[in-house]
């Protein structure tokens, strides 16, 4: 072993021991006010049921997490039960999707314990209940897929088809990261303006037949290849775009598959610093709520961090050779400050292959501002032959 790896190893070791545990009452205080503007993941919350759930937590215990969330979603959907048994529709909707809202977070940010995925299955049947009563309800799909030894032969997907225009649609197919599971992209823009939604998990998430790896992508593959068998799909107008981690993926399908896809956003994703070790140490004790560690590794079928260090750096799309190759139009976006994934590794990409658009914001992670969402439908309406009125 040279100096330079004991050296490593030495340091690994001691910032392993010096790991940031975010306390409950500091997450408290970054989710508040997110749950007053219904930012993700909040987006059907009452500020008081969570209020009640954050001030009664001591831990982050997964099962006990999964239990105090749970125990606010039940209410709510015994109300909504009884409120479709009597025809009111709007009540049966609204509790349904608050059901959701805690079962959801109930699982987050991943299903790494018994707890915690038997919630997700609660959220993913609230969800669908509720959608019924959604002007275009969920509808939805397996596509098959043919993976390796250990992994599924399925991918399951949500599908949604727009009232405007006739098929087959320029259709939209969208991913989060490692905690942005299918059921939050429901996509309703989209479908306003005449372009289908196929929402999917991506590796190692959700209903994921496969974790992810160093070519994971061929997940995306198979969801291209059903899209060319459907009718009521056009194939030759499909753009993705994937939040956060799924940015990765975005950026590898946009190289990769760039004569399947017209084209592609990706944001917030890592690309290559983000997968080093002076990055690696800072991102405890930046905006990731809690867990970053234990959820990228549950992704990526790990066993903590000390491996998430050892093999990050094969994800680097750099050290691929992916960045020198021609891309499908790309659209990148993010929040200069972001300290999940630096901001840097889109630099990157602008430096390398072919020309992208971007849109950096005086922002965190993801970039999120009143413009970011026009900003990207915008240009996927027009990548796609849609346009934003």
């Amino acid at each position: 072993m040279s100096p330079s790896s004991t050296d490593d190893n030495e340091k690994l070791s001691d910032e392993k021991s010096k790991r940031y545990v975010r306390p409950i009452n500091e997450l408290w205080a970054m989710w508040g006010p997110r749950v007053k503007m219904r930012i993700y993941p909040f987006t059907y919350a009452v500020y008081e049921d969570v209020e009640r759930v954050m001030t009664a937590l001591t831990s982050y215990d997964r099962d006990k997490w999964a239990a105090a969330w749970s125990s606010i979603a039940k209410p709510y959907e015994e109300k909504a039960a009884q409120a479709d048994k009597t025809g009111d529709a709007q009540n049966a909707k609204e509790n349904y999707l608050r059901a959701y809202q805690y079962y959801r977070l109930a699982r987050y940010p991943t299903i790494n314990s018994e707890g915690k995925k038997q919630a997700y299955r609660k959220s993913q049947e609230t969800l669908f209940k509720a959608s019924q009563f959604f002007d275009i309800p969920l509808e939805r799909v397996e596509i098959p897929f043919t993976g390796k030894t250990g992994e599924g032969n399925k991918i399951v997907a949500y599908m949604r088809l727009p009232k405007k225009g006739s098929a087959p649609f320029p259709v939209l197919v969208s991913w989060g990261g490692i905690d942005g599971f299918k059921e939050e992209q429901l996509n309703d823009p989209a479908l306003e303006h005449g372009l289908a939604t196929l929402a999917i998990d991506g590796p190692g998430v959700g209903d994921s037949p496969l974790k992810g790896s160093e070519d994971a992508e061929r997940l995306f593959a198979a969801v291209f290849d059903w899209i060319g068998t459907s009718e009521t799909l056009d194939s030759h107008r499909i753009g993705v775009w994937g939040y956060s981690t799924g940015g990765y993926w975005a950026v590898k399908v946009a190289h990769i598959y760039k004569d399947k896809i017209a084209c592609a956003v990706s944001q917030g994703g890592p690309v290559h610093y983000a997968f080093e070790l002076d990055w690696i140490y800072k991102q405890d004790r930046g905006e990731y709520p809690f867990e970053f560690f234990e959820t990228i590794t549950y992704a990526f079928g790990l066993r903590g961090y000390k491996e998430w260090v050892e093999y990050a750096p094969k994800l680097s799309l750099l050290k691929q050779d992916i960045l020198d190759k021609p891309s499908a139009p790309l659209l990148l976006i993010n929040g200069i400050h972001d300290s999940v994934f630096p901001i840097k590794d889109y630099y990157l990409l602008l430096e390398h292959g072919s020309p992208k658009c971007a849109r950096f914001y005086e922002a965190g992670h993801m970039g999120f501002t009143r413009d970011t969402f026009d900003t990207i439908m915008n240009w996927m309406y027009e990548k796609l032959g849609s346009k934003w009125r």
